[in-house]
């Protein structure tokens, strides 16, 4: 049976269970985005390419499935790099389809020429230049293939614009072959031997629980393996939601931005049980002084992250969920109630000088609005963010209980995600009340989908924390440079009227005791609505672990007669 390589790319994409994708056609992918009109899926026509690339990251991070993006070559190709780059520093199997100048042309500095493939090799978990339309098939399979298995990530096809008017026999791939590439689905009975060794005599552990939680669908494993340890559980950034936040055992975010018990359990554990995360920076604080105390056991399915940033004493490098379950029979139970109850002394005595406790001085402060908005949705929204302080502080106050509610950028730090990611998560639940937090910086950044929004029909609602400032920057320029604020005064459009020339609804909320009413306002309003808080200019973000600090010399939010 012949086709052209633009069908094949479709037979193949509708066969790997693909529903929609999120693009903008151009001539170099032209073939395709006709052969498209042949095949059951829908297209989502954005306003620019990155925010194809935050779609597609956005609905695979909701879903669980392989979004997928497309782009045509040069420009169109190049606008997808920040979005490839966040989906890679964050796990996120997303497959991107780019168009191609013609093979014959390569090199040549055609048209719209670019070397998509160079440029993404670092960004991507693999990529594929395909020349000929008898590659395509196999191209495609192993791409969705690799994306999925494993520590997911994305993968790029670049197809010249030949191969996709080509014809070829087309014949479905019954398998995939790739001898190179077999992620370890367990870890060594010798290994966990030795962690349980290391288990049996910890009084004072602390379980890390990272993105790779959710990937590995093990929260209840989790949960299991915790409550029969009683061992307290602390998350990451993108852990947030793989334990439940109410949990007696969770202790919140850790890192720069966490929770100070949470840090200073982290300090003074004598076993660290880091599960499916990478010991990034923004956790560790100064690596040298990292959690002294502690032996340190590794879960992480990609050996290539073992010993990366903090040597451990026992790597189990494996499916979380397997190496978990493999674990649970093989541990005691156990109590470790003068551990929790150090830890619990040092939040209390942390949470007197919460921002929580602050009565009504009449101005809008975000995590105050962060919470109303949790209590609104009574907790269960699914919440994106763009990046900065609205993020941190979102992370810090919308408590997360269930998995894959909470999307945000985390390794990449890539303003301009929060709404395009939202869009794509009411792809994968339509069912689902879904807020991005914005701010003003970051929202300006894709504001242009809110239209791709309004097209689809979208129910997404947007929240945008307008201090008109580039807030984190000007928090750190105080903190470290003297308040010597450079490049972060920004001037502002009127969000309102931005928003309802989309046509999109828009309330603009400026005192406390307005906020209530507008959210449940956004909330009862079909389609797209955004909301616009003028919020408090120079706030901070609390706990703050300077840059090369220690993880327990957190900078905290002085106590409100200080302020």
């Amino acid at each position: 049976m012949k086709k052209t390589g633009a069908e094949i790319l479709w037979e193949c994409v509708v066969r790997e269970g693909v529903e929609v994708v999120f693009g903008y056609p151009g001539g170099a992918n032209m073939p395709i985005y006709d052969a498209m009109l042949m095949y059951p899926v829908h297209h989502v026509l954005v306003r620019h390419e990155q925010g194809a690339a935050h779609m597609a990251d956005g609905y695979a991070r909701a879903s669980g499935k392989v979004g997928v993006a497309m782009a045509t070559s040069g420009p169109g190709a190049t606008n997808l790099v920040t979005g490839i780059a966040t989906a890679m520093m964050d796990s996120s199997p997303v497959v991107f389809i780019t168009g191609q100048v013609a093979a014959h042309l390569i090199g040549g500095d055609a048209f719209q020429e670019t070397d998509v493939t160079g440029i993404t090799l670092p960004i991507t978990k693999h990529n594929y230049l395909v020349t000929r339309a008898d590659e395509i098939a196999e191209v495609v399979t192993e791409a969705f293939y690799i994306a999925r298995s494993g520590r997911p990530g994305p993968v790029l096809i670049d197809i010249c614009k030949n191969a996709q008017v080509e014809q070829a026999e087309f014949a479905y791939p019954d398998d995939v072959k790739l001898p190179g590439y077999q992620p370890r689905a367990r870890a060594p009975q010798a290994d966990l031997e030795q962690a349980v060794r290391l288990i049996e005599k910890a009084k004072r552990p602390v379980i890390l629980a990272g993105h790779g939680v959710l990937v590995s669908g093990a929260e209840e494993t989790l949960t299991h393996f915790a409550v029969k340890t009683q061992t307290p559980v602390a998350s990451t950034l993108l852990g947030l939601g793989a334990f439940p936040a109410s949990h007696e055992l969770s202790l919140g975010m850790m890192g720069m931005h966490g929770e100070v018990h949470t840090n200073l359990a982290i300090q003074n554990a004598d076993l660290i049980l880091a599960l499916g995360m990478r010991f990034d920076d923004r956790v560790t604080g100064n690596l040298k002084t990292y959690a002294p105390k502690a032996k340190k056991i590794h879960v992480e399915i990609d050996p290539s992250e073992v010993h990366k940033n903090v040597h451990v004493d026992v790597p189990l490098v494996g499916d979380l969920k397997n190496v978990l379950s493999d674990l649970i029979p093989m541990v005691d139970e156990y109590d470790h109630e003068e551990w929790k109850n150090q830890i619990n002394e040092w939040k209390s005595e942390a949470d007197t000088r919460s921002i929580m406790n602050w009565p009504n001085d009449g101005k809008l402060y975000v995590p105050h609005l962060i919470h109303d908005l949790w209590e609104a949705t009574g907790g269960g929204a699914i919440i994106t963010t763009d990046v900065g302080q609205h993020q941190m502080w979102t992370a810090q106050y919308y408590a997360q209980e269930k998995p894959n509610r909470w999307i945000t950028s985390g390794g990449a730090g890539t303003m301009g995600f929060g709404l395009p990611s939202a869009i794509g998560a009411w792809f994968a639940n339509k069912d689902q009340e879904i807020w991005a937090v914005a701010g003003d910086g970051g929202f300006q950044m894709t504001q242009a989908e809110l239209t791709t929004a309004v097209q689809e029909g979208a129910n997404v609602k947007v929240a945008i924390m307008n201090n008109n400032f580039l807030g984190m920057v000007r928090q750190w320029q105080e903190f470290f440079f003297e308040k010597r604020y450079s490049a972060v005064n920004m001037l502002t459009p009127d969000f309102v009227k931005v928003a309802e020339a989309h046509g999109v609804p828009a309330r603009r909320v400026t005192r406390p005791e307005d906020v209530n009413e507008a959210i449940q306002w956004a909330r009862k309003t079909p389609g797209p609505v955004v909301l616009e808080f003028r919020v408090e200019r120079e706030d901070a973000v609390y706990p703050m672990v300077p840059a090369g600090a220690s993880l327990d010399q957190m900078l905290q939010r002085p106590a409100r007669a200080e302020k």
